[in-house]
């Protein structure tokens, strides 16, 4: 099906494309010598034949009509909306069962895999990159191309980016499960998917600059300015903090390029602003773009989203030290990170209070409406959560709350209440119109959603702010001798009730998820419009074509 909107040319580049995959994923099998690169060669021969097959079936396919030309190309942006989803059932599914680990630790299986320490970072990166991932390239693909009024500049790059970045996240997740990775953080996988993800990421850069190299509207809109910084940033983060040397070409196992104090603060250099440019940015785009639209209603000061945009490039990339208070890091450096995050303060709430002051006239359509409801409390919780997250850099409040579970609270107040939101509302927004609806299946589902998500992510984060203040405060009160009153294990007791809420709130987001993903495929799968009556909208299968910016 998609293969015919594809040239003659295009097919065989996509075809060659396809081939060298699979030459690469031969070359890792041939020269692993442990099983874990040899396994994940084989894993690459398989999803570069699988894509030759595909090319190969529609290869002599009838050539589409030059007229396609005239009109956006959203193939690649649906094939995302549904890698997102997939993503986020199966990623929000690993984290709800690590969270009941923690409940009762007898749950887990006699298998290595199974483990707690390798089913988390399957949810973290899963959740991260797998549905946040595929939404923002999803997003970014629909939104470049109607406010350039530009159609992408070829139709093989979209599907390289979508298809080359999701096989990375499969190689990531399925690295975890067999104990890949560098022992960072965040679980980095190792070398050789680092190197794929780079050749992905820069083929993404220049696709969105070609884009809008190519543009017929002469303004940029500012969605696009969080879009390039997202990626552009992105690419300088992965590629410094992941400088890695590997034992050999035939190991998968490598060692970082830093150690001790200055691999910590790469890890968190790399980590605050993976969260301020690919949790922050990326998603800021979707909303400058979605909920202004979705409104009716232009927003409230450009000029003000311009500012914002300039504060959060500009200070985020020194905040990551926060993260390092009372380590061996230098007592300047800290308090360097210290200064910028609670500086961060301005720009962030500038985006969120332009977000909601653009509702302005438009409040009567967040009471109906539960898709721009969702874009609503999204703006909400990304107020609070930047609030909280400069609150907690001070140095005496991170005393208290580091490494407890207040963090993990705050983390989610911004992945399920900004990150998560954010994306549905405006997937919840484009799904009718790129599949050729009126409307969503079920426009009642889509509040059973909102209520399910809204109840989720509450539970979930005030049982760990609980948690975590109750932990801070266990680890530091001492009795007359001078001695802790409190054993780690007694602190451990006092989190069971906290620790049941939380996978009670993660379930109930997740049966939410479910609920969201089962509306958007009866969506697709209901009869076009030009099938049902007249609308609007346009036909499914019809991209619009290139009209003014919008």
């Amino acid at each position: 099906m998609y293969v015919a909107q594809l040239t003659l040319p295009e097919r065989r580049a996509a075809l060659a494309l396809a081939c060298l995959v699979a030459g690469l994923g031969l070359t890792m099998a041939v020269l692993g010598r442990d099983d874990l690169l040899g396994t994940h060669g084989a894993l690459v021969i398989a999803c570069g034949v699988v894509v030759a097959i595909v090319v190969m079936r529609g290869f002599y396919a009838p050539s589409p009509s030059p007229e396609r030309l005239s009109s956006y190309y959203d193939d690649p942006t649906r094939a995302g909306i549904v890698f997102a989803m997939i993503w986020a059932i199966v990623a929000m599914a690993v984290g709800d069962w690590v969270a009941w680990l923690l409940v009762s630790p007898d749950l887990t299986f006699d298998a290595a895999w199974s483990s707690f320490g390798r089913l988390r970072p399957v949810h973290t990166s899963g959740v991260i990159f797998g549905f946040g991932g595929n939404a923002l390239i999803a997003t970014s693909f629909y939104v470049v191309q109607r406010t350039s009024r530009a159609r992408l500049p070829d139709q093989v790059s979209p599907w390289f980016v979508l298809l080359g970045f999701n096989l990375f996240c499969i190689l990531a997740a399925s690295g975890y499960l067999m104990g890949i990775t560098q022992s960072k953080e965040y679980a980095e996988p190792e070398w050789y998917a680092d190197i794929w993800l780079v050749i992905v990421w820069v083929a993404y850069f220049g696709l969105y600059l070609r884009t809008l190299a190519r543009r017929k509207e002469p303004h940029i809109y500012v969605s696009n300015w969080y879009y390039l910084a997202f990626i552009l940033v992105v690419a300088v983060l992965h590629i410094v903090n992941n400088l890695a040397v590997p034992v050999s070409l035939g190991h998968a196992k490598s060692y970082s390029a830093f150690a001790g104090v200055q691999d910590a603060m790469t890890e968190w250099w790399y980590g605050h602003n993976a969260v301020a440019f690919f949790l922050t940015s990326g998603f800021l785009g979707m909303m400058y773009y979605f909920m202004p639209k979705r409104a009716g209603r232009p927003i409230f000061s450009y000029r003000l989203s311009i500012i914002s945009f300039w504060g959060i490039t500009f200070m985020y990339m020194w905040a990551g030290s926060h993260h390092l208070h009372y380590t061996a890091l230098p007592q300047w450096v800290q308090t360097l990170g210290m200064t910028f995050s609670l500086m961060l303060l301005v720009p962030s709430w500038a985006s969120a209070t332009n977000a909601l002051l653009t509702l302005n006239g438009a409040w009567h359509k967040v009471r109906d409406d539960a898709t721009l409801r969702f874009m609503m409390t999204a703006a909400v919780f990304y107020g609070l959560t930047t609030f909280e997250g400069s609150f907690m850099a001070i140095r005496p409040v991170n005393s208290l709350s580091h490494y407890t579970d207040w963090t993990i609270g705050h983390v989610h107040a911004g992945a399920l209440g900004w990150v998560a939101l954010i994306t549905f509302g405006s997937l919840y927004s484009i799904v009718p119109s790129l599949w050729g609806k009126r409307a969503m299946y079920s426009p009642r589902l889509v509040e059973v959603h909102y209520w399910l998500a809204i109840a989720g992510t509450l539970v979930y984060v005030i049982s760990m702010w609980n948690s975590g203040i109750v932990q801070g405060l266990m680890w530091r009160t001492y009795n007359d001798s001078g001695t802790l009153a409190y054993s780690f294990v007694d602190s451990l007791v006092a989190m069971h009730p906290y620790y049941v809420m939380r996978a009670v709130g993660g379930l109930l987001f997740l049966i939410g998820t479910v609920v969201g993903a089962y509306n958007i495929w009866r969506t697709m799968r209901t009869p076009a419009l030009a099938e049902i009556g007249d609308f609007a909208e346009a036909p499914a299968r019809a991209a619009p074509t290139l009209a003014a910016a919008e």
